[in-house]
């Protein structure tokens, strides 16, 4: 996914939350069953330039093709537009038809009642990325389609780790990281604020963000599984990193390029920024690097498994006030078209159909990536949750694991502060 959304940037914030209001339905995905016009034009929002162009010319070229008197309208919008002008644009009488939001994000909008509801659908899509389908899904009903999943990926570079001796379950790997990490170097890049590389620590032994119980939510930071986790995360910050404690994983790779870092678990895409040709805004690597460039996918508890992790990624969905509904859906059946996917896959993004990831392009990234994320996992799905983001308080309690205080004390406490938000 793009870079800014993997980060969690671009989530429905508080003033766009306030802008809800009453679609066509009070219910989520409210739309209207009138018969499909003959003839028409559709608009569709995608967000950044991840999209190739040879998807957007097979997406308007097959539906036109398909459906003859239609024409299609394909908008290119930023991820601050989903933040920003998406609700009230899907509340007016000039909605777009069909839509593309950050995987974070989609569960806002369904909550609003803004989807339409894609059950009718969910049959003629394929076998889809598991994480990205949950996102989209509420209530136990598909609203919002998985479109392409991003996800991290363990970077290395042969001058510094031995390709021989990959680390094969989630303790070789940080029993790896201390052995590599020195003063000058960190044997596992973990900065203390990165939540999305905590979260496979937890994942990996059994543990969850926060489940629901009826209406309500248990969040289990503190359970046994997760501090197992999250207590082999805080050996992590102290014996293998030397990432600051109060840091994020913005440019990650400068220490990685400057042969500081042996293990870099980070979004795939991350790859271009160590791949970049130097220049003043970024140092880029040594062409050595580049050349052999090693990636795997972050091994989990058990030989010849891997580790859950964060499914960053877009959802696609139809506006509920759509006056085209039908038409609005068709758009949607050839997105995950093995087709449609197949050009994501070639264009580099790991596709939300599982069955053209073979069309992904034969590098250690890439496989590395699909590898990962067919064994991801999302966030809770609650209108709420863009709220415990922006909040931090993971962010700040993981700093203070990192610092050395108490896990469980740290772990109760955020789950109290967690609940206090998802339960109102």
């Amino acid at each position: 996914m793009n870079k800014k959304a993997l980060a969690g940037i671009g989530l429905l914030g508080a003033g766009a939350l306030a802008l809800a209001g009453c679609s066509a339905s009070s219910a989520p995905g409210g739309e209207t069953d009138a018969p499909a016009a003959e003839s028409g034009e559709l608009t569709v929002w995608v967000v950044g330039t991840d999209t190739p162009e040879t998807a957007r010319e097979y997406l308007v070229d097959t539906f036109e093709s398909e459906n003859e008197g239609w024409t299609l309208k394909l908008e290119e919008k930023t991820w601050a537009d989903v933040s920003e002008t998406y609700v009230a644009a899907l509340q007016s009488n000039d909605t777009p038809d069909v839509v593309e939001v950050g995987n974070t994000q989609a569960i806002g909008f369904i909550d609003q009642g803004l989807f339409s509801d894609l059950s009718d659908i969910r049959g003629d899509l394929g076998e889809l990325n598991p994480g990205l389908e949950e996102a989209g899904t509420y209530e136990d009903t598909f609203y919002a389609a998985p479109y392409y999943a991003g996800g991290r990926v363990v970077f290395y570079s042969p001058e510094i780790v031995d390709a021989d001796s990959i680390p094969t379950t989630l303790e070789e790997y940080v029993a790896q990281g201390i052995e590599y990490k020195t003063d000058a170097m960190s044997g596992i890049y973990a900065p203390g604020r990165d939540w999305y590389n905590m979260l496979p620590y937890i994942w990996a032994h059994g543990g969850e963000i926060a489940v629901q119980d009826g209406d309500t939510w248990d969040a289990q930071f503190s359970s046994e599984e997760s501090l197992q986790g999250l207590e082999m995360l805080q050996q992590v910050f102290a014996e293998a990193t030397n990432a600051p404690a109060d840091a994020d994983e913005t440019d990650a790779h400068v220490p990685f390029c400057a042969g500081e870092t042996a293990f870099l678990s980070a979004p795939a895409w991350m790859q271009w920024s160590i791949l970049a040709e130097p220049d003043a805004e970024n140092p880029g690597c040594p062409d050595t690097f580049g050349k052999d460039l090693g990636a795997f996918a972050l091994p989990g508890m058990t030989e010849g498994e891997t580790a859950p992790i964060f499914a960053g990624g877009s959802n696609i969905g139809v506006a509920a006030l759509s006056e085209n509904q039908a038409m609005a859906k068709e758009v949607v059946k050839i997105m995950l078209s093995k087709g449609y996917q197949d050009l994501m896959a070639e264009g580099g993004l790991t596709p939300a159909l599982l069955e053209s990831a073979e069309s992904l392009p034969d590098t250690p990234v890439a496989q590395a990536q699909a590898q990962a994320l067919a064994n991801s996992k999302g966030v809770p799905t609650s209108p709420d949750w863009a709220e415990v983001e922006s909040s931090l308080v993971i962010q700040d309690s993981l700093v203070r694991i990192a610092q050395g205080e108490d896990v469980k004390a740290v772990a109760e406490a955020l789950d109290a502060e967690i609940e206090s938000i998802l339960n109102g």
